[in-house]
């Protein structure tokens, strides 16, 4: 059982820049029934606080609340007829908000373990974004010798995503700010500038064929010119939509026109197919199917880790209580990686 009385969390009470984060202080939660009580050792900053810091992600909550979509810690207590040989051990969680705290309750069945050998913070890299990478791969049914685009290379998915993707025997093309092209060129990857205004004929240099699928977390404009350099039967798989961080239109309208485009172009006949990956697709309809998937799939890159086949990519670490800092540096995108908070 924990010894302490309070928790330490961070508000987001509004449309603010990072300097109006808010750090909060309140009574320890205790777990009810079918929940543990988690002491978090490491949670993140990811495109989706970025996004919900200027209410631009879809289904966010009313504010103020605490952001926080993962986390890794352990567990330090149980509700009324808990499991307690669940106390001590190291979980994993994905919570969308509410993990920028120093405990969190959870439901005992979203706790996925996590080895007591990993550090936390390298372990938190691959929760979301090693899952998400390793499901992106999976639905793209790729073969070794083929090629692939990852856009944001340098990104928390997008580090993992080229290692898994060398890991498989593919061959990888990733655009990032020339400032990154060394760390990317370090893990097997063949750099372009995103910025390149002739980035599509570079891609063409290094695959003329086309590419055999294209993992896009921007979308905007530039979605139309991933579609266009897919190989014969090639794949795109837009995962996020970056973009719309810089957009005045409603983030609902501009993810509507997105899923339209996309399935618009699986109605033409070049045998191209074009989605959109959501993290979340199931969690609603098929609970334990999910909580099964995401385990599963956790394990694997969490063993992964451990072989050392991913390395953990993090641009910083910062005290959870420096989190404004943290948002800052995270937002500059000077460092490849996630940016890691450790309460």
């Amino acid at each position: 059982m924990t010894t302490d009385t309070m928790i330490t969390e961070v508000v987001l009470p509004g449309v603010v820049e990072p300097d109006g984060l808010r750090l909060h202080r309140r009574a320890m939660p205790v777990p009810n029934r079918g929940q543990a009580l988690v002491e978090v050792e490491a949670t993140g900053i990811s495109y989706a606080e970025q996004s919900m810091r200027r209410n631009l992600y879809p289904g966010q909550p009313k504010f103020p609340f605490v952001p926080g979509y993962d986390l890794v810690g352990t567990v330090r207590s149980v509700g009324p007829d808990g499991d307690d040989s669940l106390i001590g051990t190291r979980v994993a969680a994905v919570t969308k908000t509410g993990a920028w705290a120093s405990h969190l309750v959870v439901d005992v069945d979203d706790l996925p373990p996590v080895p007591a050998d990993l550090d936390p913070a390298e372990a938190e890299t691959v929760v979301v974004n090693g899952v998400t990478a390793w499901q992106l791969l999976r639905g793209a049914e790729l073969r070794a010798g083929q090629t692939i685009l990852v856009h944001g290379a340098n990104g928390g998915v997008g580090t993992v995503l080229v290692q898994l993707g060398r890991h498989l025997g593919l061959r990888v093309i990733g655009t990032a700010a020339a400032k990154h092209h060394d760390a990317l060129r370090a893990l097997g990857v063949e750099p372009l500038d995103y910025r390149d205004p002739d980035l599509a004929a570079r891609v063409r240099e290094l695959s003329p064929g086309g590419v055999d699928a294209v993992f896009d977390p921007v979308a905007g404009p530039g979605v139309r010119t991933s579609y266009d350099l897919l190989a014969p039967g090639g794949k795109l798989v837009v995962y996020g939509n970056a973009s719309a961080l810089g957009s005045a239109t409603s983030i609902v309208w501009v993810f509507v026109k997105l899923l339209a485009r996309l399935y618009t172009w699986n109605a033409l006949p070049n045998g191209h197919r074009a989605g959109f990956y959501n993290f979340w697709a199931g969690r609603l309809t098929r609970p334990t199917a999910f909580r099964r998937r995401l385990r599963t799939d956790l394990g694997t890159v969490l063993d992964l880790l451990r072989q050392g086949v991913i390395v953990p990519q993090i641009a910083a670490r910062y005290p959870l209580t420096e989190v404004s800092a943290a948002m800052v540096f995270a937002e500059t995108r000077s460092r490849a990686g996630k940016v890691v908070l450790e309460p």
